[in-house]
């Protein structure tokens, strides 16, 4: 008798652990900030988006995939002349989870679309390309359904042969500017003196005409300025009844 109770009493344990089992299996919790999509093995990934909560599905036939639909942060830097750090908030799009499992996987959040721009077009116009960015990103993200809440460009840094080829430039060209600077000074000067040389040519052509014009008279006429520039400051006048000479004014 006690035999057949603790077989029965066995028998219910099993049959009890087994329900517990698939009734286990047939639950699954999706929590706040999730989304989850559902796929099945007969028919695929369904078109539906489950919300948060617990919900049933078909023990060993259907699985859940379970997204986040936060924000999430990316950081990503493009391996050109000039590396840029982008920041990104994202989240996928809850109606589109079965389209995003099927067609990118689960892991979607280590796959993205950059869009590239040359080093020249980052330094000189910045915001315009931060917004254009933005904006292709967004467009892009879109078609895969994501949401891009925020694109930045955070911090632009160049590659260090990149940075050598710029200061080599910027010397090359620092020297270009004093060889220029070099030249025209010389070029300065060399004006200068055929300006002065054709100064004294053509003053020493008006004094050759002045002497054929006026012959030796000029020539005295000279003479008597300069001797009277010499005696001037040596003239005197001594009035009648004074003894003290008074000096002339020049």
């Amino acid at each position: 008798m006690a035999a057949k109770v603790f077989e029965s009493i066995g028998k219910f344990g099993l049959v009890l652990a087994v329900a517990g089992g698939v009734v286990n299996s047939a639950l699954y919790n999706v929590d706040a900030g999730h989304r989850a999509a559902i796929f099945d093995q007969f028919h695929g990934v369904q078109d539906i988006v489950v919300g948060g909560g617990t919900h049933f599905l078909i023990p060993w036939v259907q699985k859940p995939i379970i997204f986040a639909v936060l924000d999430h942060v990316m950081r990503q830097s493009s391996l050109i002349i000039l590396n840029i750090t982008r920041r990104i908030l994202f989240r996928p799009i809850a109606s589109q989870l079965p389209h995003i499992f099927t067609s990118i996987g689960e892991d979607y959040d280590e796959r993205s679309v950059v869009a590239r721009f040359d080093a020249g077009e980052l330094i000189t116009q910045r915001e315009l390309v931060s917004r254009q960015v933005s904006n292709d990103l967004t467009e892009r993200a879109a078609t895969f359904g994501f949401i891009l809440d925020y694109v930045s460009l955070t911090h632009l840094t160049f590659r260090k042969e990149f940075t050598e080829a710029v200061e080599a430039k910027k010397v090359a060209q620092q020297e270009a500017e004093r060889a220029r600077s070099v030249v025209e000074k010389a070029e300065q000067r060399k004006k200068v003196a055929i300006i002065s040389a054709e100064g004294d040519s053509k003053a020493a052509e008006l004094i050759t005409n002045s002497l054929a014009t006026a012959g030796d008279s000029l020539i005295e006429l000279c003479k008597l300025e300069v001797v009277e520039d010499i005696a001037l400051p040596n003239i005197t006048y001594l009035p009648a009844g004074q003894s003290v000479p008074l000096q002339l004014p020049h």
